[in-house]
Protein backbone atom coordinates (compact mmCIF):
# COMPACT_ATOMS: atom_id res chain seq x y z
CA UNK A 1 0.00 0.00 0.00
CA UNK A 2 1.67 3.30 -1.02
CA UNK A 3 -1.09 5.46 0.89
CA UNK A 4 0.75 9.35 1.31
CA UNK A 5 -0.10 11.29 4.37
CA UNK A 6 1.16 14.61 6.51
CA UNK A 7 1.83 12.35 9.20
CA UNK A 8 5.24 9.66 9.40
CA UNK A 9 5.40 6.72 12.00
CA UNK A 10 1.82 6.88 12.93
CA UNK A 11 1.64 4.12 16.41
CA UNK A 12 -0.89 1.41 15.49
CA UNK A 13 -2.23 -0.92 18.45
CA UNK A 14 -3.29 -3.38 16.37
CA UNK A 15 -6.20 -5.92 18.50
CA UNK A 16 -5.63 -9.53 16.96
CA UNK A 17 -2.55 -9.04 14.52
CA UNK A 18 -1.94 -12.54 14.01
CA UNK A 19 -5.11 -13.94 12.17
CA UNK A 20 -5.66 -14.21 8.58
CA UNK A 21 -6.54 -10.43 8.49
CA UNK A 22 -4.47 -8.67 10.87
CA UNK A 23 -1.54 -10.00 9.63
CA UNK A 24 -2.00 -8.33 6.43
CA UNK A 25 -3.36 -5.23 8.44
CA UNK A 26 0.47 -5.39 10.26
CA UNK A 27 2.25 -5.75 6.87
CA UNK A 28 0.55 -3.20 4.70
CA UNK A 29 1.22 -0.72 7.60
CA UNK A 30 4.77 -1.39 8.25
CA UNK A 31 5.56 -1.45 4.43
CA UNK A 32 4.79 2.17 4.65
CA UNK A 33 6.50 2.84 7.96
CA UNK A 34 3.99 3.12 10.77
CA UNK A 35 4.76 1.41 14.03
CA UNK A 36 2.62 -1.50 15.04
CA UNK A 37 2.03 -2.67 18.23
CA UNK A 38 0.08 -6.27 18.15
CA UNK A 39 -2.57 -7.54 21.18
CA UNK A 40 -2.90 -11.10 21.67
CA UNK A 41 -3.83 -13.96 24.09
CA UNK A 42 -0.65 -15.18 23.28
CA UNK A 43 2.50 -14.57 24.21
CA UNK A 44 4.14 -14.15 21.22
CA UNK A 45 2.07 -10.79 20.60
CA UNK A 46 3.97 -7.63 21.28
CA UNK A 47 1.43 -7.09 24.45
CA UNK A 48 -0.42 -9.73 25.73
CA UNK A 49 -4.25 -8.79 26.52
CA UNK A 50 -7.28 -11.04 26.58
CA UNK A 51 -10.51 -8.62 25.13
CA UNK A 52 -12.48 -11.37 27.12
CA UNK A 53 -11.78 -10.15 30.26
CA UNK A 54 -11.61 -6.31 31.98
CA UNK A 55 -10.63 -4.11 29.71
CA UNK A 56 -9.57 -1.39 32.18
CA UNK A 57 -5.45 -1.46 30.50
CA UNK A 58 -7.09 -0.89 27.04
CA UNK A 59 -7.71 2.65 27.76
CA UNK A 60 -3.92 3.61 28.80
CA UNK A 61 -2.74 1.54 25.77
CA UNK A 62 -4.62 3.12 23.61
CA UNK A 63 -3.73 6.30 24.78
CA UNK A 64 -0.14 5.80 23.47
CA UNK A 65 -1.06 5.59 19.58
CA UNK A 66 -2.75 7.09 17.18
CA UNK A 67 -5.46 4.92 15.78
CA UNK A 68 -6.97 1.16 17.50
CA UNK A 69 -7.83 -1.56 14.99
CA UNK A 70 -9.79 -4.12 15.99
CA UNK A 71 -9.63 -7.17 13.79
CA UNK A 72 -9.75 -9.60 16.86
CA UNK A 73 -13.05 -11.04 16.02
CA UNK A 74 -14.08 -9.94 19.89
CA UNK A 75 -17.51 -8.08 19.47
CA UNK A 76 -18.05 -6.42 22.90
CA UNK A 77 -19.44 -2.85 22.41
CA UNK A 78 -17.69 -1.76 25.69
CA UNK A 79 -14.49 -1.24 23.27
CA UNK A 80 -16.12 1.92 22.00
CA UNK A 81 -15.55 3.18 25.97
CA UNK A 82 -12.71 1.43 26.87
CA UNK A 83 -10.53 3.07 23.90
CA UNK A 84 -11.35 6.67 25.28
CA UNK A 85 -10.58 8.98 22.77
CA UNK A 86 -8.37 7.74 20.41
CA UNK A 87 -9.77 6.50 16.95
CA UNK A 88 -11.18 2.94 16.62
CA UNK A 89 -11.36 1.06 13.37
CA UNK A 90 -13.41 -1.88 13.54
CA UNK A 91 -13.70 -4.50 10.70
CA UNK A 92 -16.46 -6.29 12.31
CA UNK A 93 -19.79 -7.81 10.16
CA UNK A 94 -22.44 -7.63 12.64
CA UNK A 95 -24.92 -5.11 12.46
CA UNK A 96 -26.27 -5.89 15.79
CA UNK A 97 -22.47 -5.09 17.41
CA UNK A 98 -22.02 -2.18 15.30
CA UNK A 99 -25.08 -0.91 16.23
CA UNK A 100 -23.91 -1.12 19.87
CA UNK A 101 -20.77 0.11 19.28
CA UNK A 102 -22.10 3.15 17.86
CA UNK A 103 -23.76 3.78 21.08
CA UNK A 104 -21.25 2.90 23.29
CA UNK A 105 -18.19 5.46 21.30
CA UNK A 106 -16.43 7.82 23.31
CA UNK A 107 -14.27 8.83 20.85
CA UNK A 108 -14.36 8.75 17.11
CA UNK A 109 -14.62 5.06 15.28
CA UNK A 110 -14.90 3.60 12.12
CA UNK A 111 -17.75 1.13 11.71
CA UNK A 112 -17.09 -2.04 9.57
CA UNK A 113 -14.01 -1.41 7.73
CA UNK A 114 -12.70 -4.32 5.17
CA UNK A 115 -14.60 -5.93 2.49
CA UNK A 116 -18.39 -6.32 3.49
CA UNK A 117 -18.94 -3.52 4.77
CA UNK A 118 -16.29 -1.78 3.97
CA UNK A 119 -15.91 -1.65 0.45
CA UNK A 120 -19.68 -2.63 -0.01
CA UNK A 121 -20.42 0.37 1.96
CA UNK A 122 -18.34 2.66 -0.49
CA UNK A 123 -20.15 1.12 -3.48
CA UNK A 124 -23.59 1.65 -2.17
CA UNK A 125 -23.26 4.85 -0.64
CA UNK A 126 -21.69 5.69 -4.62
CA UNK A 127 -25.11 4.68 -6.05
CA UNK A 128 -27.90 7.64 -7.01
CA UNK A 129 -30.94 6.92 -5.08
CA UNK A 130 -34.12 8.33 -3.79
CA UNK A 131 -36.88 7.50 -1.01
CA UNK A 132 -38.33 4.08 -2.05
CA UNK A 133 -35.42 2.60 -3.91
CA UNK A 134 -34.19 -0.70 -3.77
CA UNK A 135 -30.80 -1.37 -3.58
CA UNK A 136 -28.76 -4.72 -3.39
CA UNK A 137 -25.39 -5.37 -2.12
CA UNK A 138 -24.48 -8.66 -3.63
CA UNK A 139 -21.23 -10.11 -2.55
CA UNK A 140 -19.02 -13.59 -3.31
CA UNK A 141 -16.73 -14.59 -1.20
CA UNK A 142 -13.89 -17.62 -2.35
CA UNK A 143 -14.74 -20.65 -1.16
CA UNK A 144 -11.57 -22.00 -1.78
CA UNK A 145 -9.70 -19.56 0.66
CA UNK A 146 -8.93 -20.66 4.14
CA UNK A 147 -10.88 -18.25 6.26
CA UNK A 148 -10.10 -16.92 9.90
CA UNK A 149 -11.81 -18.00 12.80
CA UNK A 150 -13.82 -14.78 12.87
CA UNK A 151 -15.23 -14.95 9.80
CA UNK A 152 -16.38 -18.64 9.69
CA UNK A 153 -18.31 -18.19 12.93
CA UNK A 154 -19.65 -14.85 11.42
CA UNK A 155 -21.17 -17.53 8.72
CA UNK A 156 -21.93 -19.77 11.15
CA UNK A 157 -24.01 -17.25 13.24
CA UNK A 158 -26.17 -16.54 10.04
CA UNK A 159 -27.63 -19.97 10.15
CA UNK A 160 -31.07 -20.03 11.78
CA UNK A 161 -31.21 -16.35 12.67
CA UNK A 162 -32.61 -13.02 12.02
CA UNK A 163 -31.43 -10.07 10.06
CA UNK A 164 -30.47 -6.95 12.41
CA UNK A 165 -32.72 -4.08 12.23
CA UNK A 166 -34.14 -5.56 8.44
CA UNK A 167 -35.25 -2.25 5.93
CA UNK A 168 -38.77 -3.84 5.52
CA UNK A 169 -39.14 -4.54 8.76
CA UNK A 170 -40.43 -7.55 10.68
CA UNK A 171 -38.55 -10.37 10.94
CA UNK A 172 -36.44 -11.47 7.74
CA UNK A 173 -34.77 -15.04 7.77
CA UNK A 174 -30.58 -15.26 7.26
CA UNK A 175 -30.10 -17.41 4.16
CA UNK A 176 -34.00 -17.88 3.11
CA UNK A 177 -34.78 -15.09 0.24
CA UNK A 178 -32.65 -15.64 -2.81
CA UNK A 179 -31.87 -13.21 -6.10
CA UNK A 180 -30.38 -14.31 -8.94
CA UNK A 181 -27.85 -12.23 -10.43
CA UNK A 182 -24.70 -11.49 -13.36
CA UNK A 183 -21.32 -11.20 -11.74
CA UNK A 184 -18.47 -9.36 -13.10
CA UNK A 185 -17.26 -12.78 -14.83
CA UNK A 186 -20.12 -12.57 -16.29
CA UNK A 187 -21.50 -15.89 -14.36
CA UNK A 188 -25.29 -15.67 -13.45
CA UNK A 189 -25.39 -16.88 -9.67
CA UNK A 190 -27.88 -17.54 -7.09
CA UNK A 191 -27.34 -14.82 -3.99
CA UNK A 192 -28.76 -16.09 -0.46
CA UNK A 193 -29.98 -13.01 1.87
CA UNK A 194 -27.67 -12.18 4.47
CA UNK A 195 -26.90 -9.92 7.31
CA UNK A 196 -24.01 -8.28 5.96
CA UNK A 197 -24.77 -4.50 8.14
CA UNK A 198 -24.43 -1.84 5.34
CA UNK A 199 -28.82 -1.06 5.57
CA UNK A 200 -27.57 -0.14 9.36
CA UNK A 201 -24.42 2.24 8.04
CA UNK A 202 -26.21 3.99 5.86
CA UNK A 203 -29.49 3.74 7.64
CA UNK A 204 -29.14 7.44 6.84
CA UNK A 205 -29.22 7.16 3.03
CA UNK A 206 -32.78 7.08 1.38
CA UNK A 207 -33.48 3.75 -0.48
CA UNK A 208 -34.11 0.13 1.21
CA UNK A 209 -30.22 -1.98 1.51
CA UNK A 210 -30.29 -5.48 1.03
CA UNK A 211 -27.46 -7.53 1.33
CA UNK A 212 -26.82 -10.87 -0.26
CA UNK A 213 -24.33 -13.68 -0.42
CA UNK A 214 -22.61 -16.03 -2.62
CA UNK A 215 -20.09 -18.55 -2.54
CA UNK A 216 -17.42 -18.88 -5.23
CA UNK A 217 -18.68 -22.51 -5.59
CA UNK A 218 -22.22 -22.89 -6.34
CA UNK A 219 -22.88 -26.80 -4.64
CA UNK A 220 -21.40 -24.85 -1.57
CA UNK A 221 -23.74 -21.82 -1.99
CA UNK A 222 -26.71 -24.70 -2.52
CA UNK A 223 -25.24 -26.16 0.68
CA UNK A 224 -25.03 -23.48 2.69
CA UNK A 225 -28.79 -22.63 1.29
CA UNK A 226 -29.66 -26.42 2.47
CA UNK A 227 -28.11 -25.71 5.66
CA UNK A 228 -30.32 -22.70 6.62
CA UNK A 229 -33.03 -24.33 6.01
CA UNK A 230 -32.13 -26.85 8.38
CA UNK A 231 -30.24 -25.35 11.16
CA UNK A 232 -29.17 -28.12 12.81
CA UNK A 233 -26.60 -29.16 10.01
CA UNK A 234 -24.89 -25.49 11.11
CA UNK A 235 -21.57 -28.03 12.54
CA UNK A 236 -20.42 -29.18 8.96
CA UNK A 237 -19.86 -25.77 8.31
CA UNK A 238 -16.73 -25.63 10.93
CA UNK A 239 -14.67 -28.71 9.61
CA UNK A 240 -16.16 -28.82 5.70
CA UNK A 241 -12.73 -28.51 3.61
CA UNK A 242 -11.98 -25.61 1.33
CA UNK A 243 -13.54 -25.91 -2.49
CA UNK A 244 -13.82 -23.54 -4.62
CA UNK A 245 -11.63 -20.70 -6.05
CA UNK A 246 -10.95 -17.37 -4.03
CA UNK A 247 -12.41 -15.08 -5.82
CA UNK A 248 -14.53 -12.31 -4.58
CA UNK A 249 -16.88 -9.77 -5.78
CA UNK A 250 -18.82 -7.45 -4.08
CA UNK A 251 -21.56 -5.46 -5.91
CA UNK A 252 -23.59 -2.70 -5.33
CA UNK A 253 -27.13 -1.86 -7.61
CA UNK A 254 -30.15 -0.23 -7.60
CA UNK A 255 -32.84 -2.17 -8.95
CA UNK A 256 -35.04 1.20 -10.20
CA UNK A 257 -32.31 2.40 -12.25
CA UNK A 258 -29.99 0.07 -13.25
CA UNK A 259 -27.57 1.75 -11.68
CA UNK A 260 -24.64 -0.43 -10.57
CA UNK A 261 -21.19 -0.23 -8.77
CA UNK A 262 -18.94 -3.37 -8.65
CA UNK A 263 -15.45 -4.58 -7.90
CA UNK A 264 -13.27 -7.67 -8.15
CA UNK A 265 -10.09 -9.65 -6.75
CA UNK A 266 -9.22 -12.85 -5.19
CA UNK A 267 -7.80 -13.22 -1.28
CA UNK A 268 -10.77 -11.77 0.73
CA UNK A 269 -8.57 -11.77 3.93
CA UNK A 270 -5.54 -9.67 1.98
CA UNK A 271 -8.32 -7.13 0.45
CA UNK A 272 -10.07 -6.92 4.11
CA UNK A 273 -6.79 -5.95 5.21
CA UNK A 274 -5.72 -3.46 2.75
CA UNK A 275 -8.17 -1.43 2.61
CA UNK A 276 -8.67 -1.91 6.96
CA UNK A 277 -4.92 -0.13 6.44
CA UNK A 278 -6.10 2.29 4.93
CA UNK A 279 -9.28 3.28 7.18
CA UNK A 280 -6.60 3.12 10.10
CA UNK A 281 -4.06 5.63 8.59
CA UNK A 282 -7.32 8.02 7.64
CA UNK A 283 -8.66 7.60 10.68
CA UNK A 284 -5.38 8.61 12.56
CA UNK A 285 -4.67 11.32 10.42
CA UNK A 286 -8.63 13.26 9.86
CA UNK A 287 -10.16 12.10 13.09
CA UNK A 288 -8.14 12.64 16.21
CA UNK A 289 -10.33 14.89 18.11
CA UNK A 290 -13.80 14.70 17.21
CA UNK A 291 -16.16 12.47 18.49
CA UNK A 292 -17.61 11.62 14.54
CA UNK A 293 -18.83 8.13 13.93
CA UNK A 294 -18.33 7.46 10.28
CA UNK A 295 -17.91 4.73 7.94
CA UNK A 296 -15.74 3.93 5.10
CA UNK A 297 -17.63 5.86 2.95
CA UNK A 298 -16.99 8.75 4.54
CA UNK A 299 -13.54 8.33 4.51
CA UNK A 300 -12.24 6.47 1.59
CA UNK A 301 -13.31 7.38 -2.03
CA UNK A 302 -14.12 4.40 -4.31
CA UNK A 303 -11.13 5.68 -6.52
CA UNK A 304 -8.59 5.30 -3.49
CA UNK A 305 -10.32 2.22 -2.22
CA UNK A 306 -9.73 0.35 -5.57
CA UNK A 307 -6.34 1.71 -6.26
CA UNK A 308 -5.40 -0.32 -2.98
CA UNK A 309 -6.62 -3.02 -4.25
CA UNK A 310 -4.29 -3.36 -7.72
Amino acid sequence: MSESNNREDLRVLLLGGRGAVGAVVRRELEVDGHLVTTTSRAASADVRLDLREVLAALRDLAAGHDVVVNASGVERAELGTAIGPTPLVDISASGAYLDALRATAAGPIVLGAGLAPGLSTILTAALDSRPGDDLDVLVMLGAGEKHGPAAVAWTVGLIGTDVHRPPEGGKVRNLGETRRATGPDGHGRRYLRADFPDHVLLDNRPGHIRSYLTLSSAPMTAALGLIGRVPALRGTLTWAPPLGSDAWHVIAENRRTGERREASGTGQSDATGRLTALAAIRAATELHGAKRIVTMADLVSLDDALSVLR
